[in-house]
């Protein structure tokens, strides 16, 4: 079976409302075609890749080729797992959770979208909060990161609910125009009191060696997830 060679596919988080996974083929088509609806108002651009502005087709096919780019560069020492979230069994956004030499700096990074009727619901704090339990409760993560641009409100409230502090800015063009770009972030210690979602993951043991990390035993690494 696939799951023998790719065992992220049986990887699982889920919160009280959601589940998040790697989707199948039909439910990649489901999440492009969110996309193609639209994920933000039209005159504000929230992503350093512009990918949006792409007319409804292109960017429903940019959601299928970046899904399977990552899958094809996956690397111990440099990944990026694009989570399908579902809401009672609907695709209702993307959650990534991303690393470089993780097994060594325990750092990662996260970055998300929702379609656009399905934000100001609670969602993106409840998927963000899925991925950090993964990282710092499963995956033993020293530090996460994030960022969002000055305007970007909905973000930043997720992260501050979340414990996230300010990390400085970076500078970028975006649409010929500058943006500044307010980096965050957060410590295992400031998760650890910001924890209040419920989370539970299944299937991560056969997946560690992906992560870069030893491989342990299924009750050993199920007591450190439920802790």
């Amino acid at each position: 079976m696939l799951i023998d060679h790719w065992p992220l596919l049986g990887l699982s988080l889920n919160t009280p409302r959601l589940e998040l996974r790697l989707p199948t083929d039909s439910e990649l088509a489901d999440l492009a075609s969110l996309a193609a609806e639209g994920v933000r108002e039209p005159d504000r651009m929230p992503f350093l890749v512009p990918w949006t502005d792409l007319p409804p087709a292109e960017r429903a096919r940019s959601v299928v080729q970046h899904h399977w780019l990552r899958r094809g560069n996956w690397a111990p020492d440099n990944w990026a797992l694009n989570l399908a979230v579902f809401e009672n069994g609907r695709v209702v956004g993307l959650q990534t959770i991303a690393a470089r030499d993780f097994a060594v700096l325990r750092e990662v990074t996260t970055a998300s979208w929702l379609g656009a009727r399905h934000q100001r619901q609670g969602i993106g704090t409840e998927m963000r909060a899925a991925v950090l339990h993964l990282a710092f409760a499963g995956l033993d993560a020293l530090e996460a990161t994030s960022g969002a641009f000055e305007d970007n409100a909905s973000s930043f409230a997720v992260s501050q609910k979340r414990g996230y502090e300010f990390d400085g800015i970076d500078r970028h063009v975006v649409r010929g125009r500058p943006v500044t770009n307010r980096r965050l972030r957060l410590t295992r210690d400031r998760w650890e009191t910001h924890a209040r979602v419920p989370v539970s993951v299944s299937g991560l043991v056969p997946c560690l060696s992906m992560f870069g990390l030893p491989n342990q035993s299924d009750s050993d690494h199920q007591r450190s997830v439920d802790r």
